[in-house]
């Protein structure tokens, strides 16, 4: 092979592979994809939040626990929807305008009402986009809300107590005898 052939044949190759040898390409583009994959995975891994800093410091001990407030009396969505929803300033207020309304806590919610602005509570349960959660489907077999949320009674501060994992879901889905085909849960 000529020098003139063979400078042709190293250029060509050099703007072939972007300047780097097929090995380092090859080898670069695996740690890329394994990167990527590794990154898609860790954001559906479940998300143990723990107790959070709120707007309002809610107290689900005084309101379930002291009170005896069945969930679903503030949660009503739990009943008939996918999700439990949070209860709106104006459903508060209903008690609030009255009851405890000289406590400082009341006075934050009384003051997201006289503005009327929702209460930009923060979100603790979090759940990977391809699981589908409902919670009428539980709230009509009887699962009680405990079962997942933990002991909301006793909470001055909500908190996550219980780590939702797919290994938990089928646990409980087994001992109750519900469905574990994959698409009762995933989309």
């Amino acid at each position: 092979m000529s020098l003139l052939h063979e400078t042709w044949h190293h250029e060509t190759e050099r703007r072939k592979w972007g300047g780097l040898e097929p090995v380092k390409t090859i080898t670069l583009t695996l740690l890329s994809g394994l990167f990527l994959l590794g990154l898609a995975g860790f954001s559906r891994l479940p998300r143990s939040t723990g107790t959070l800093e709120q707007p309002i410091a809610f107290s689900h001990k005084i309101h379930a626990g002291d009170y005896q407030m069945p969930c679903l009396y503030c949660h009503a969505n739990a009943r008939r929807s996918t999700v439990a929803g949070i209860p709106s300033v104006q459903f508060c207020m209903g008690c609030h305008k009255i009851t405890a309304a000289d406590k400082p806590e009341v006075q934050k919610l009384k003051g997201y009402w006289d503005r009327k602005e929702p209460i930009p509570w923060i979100k603790i349960f979090y759940q990977p986009d391809f699981v589908h959660f409902s919670h009428v489907a539980h709230v009509r077999a009887g699962v009680a809300c405990q079962t997942c949320h933990g002991a909301v009674q006793t909470m001055g501060r909500f908190e996550e107590q219980v780590l939702i994992t797919m290994d938990r879901c089928v646990s409980c889905h087994r001992e109750r005898e519900a469905s574990i085909d994959c698409v009762t849960c995933h989309k």
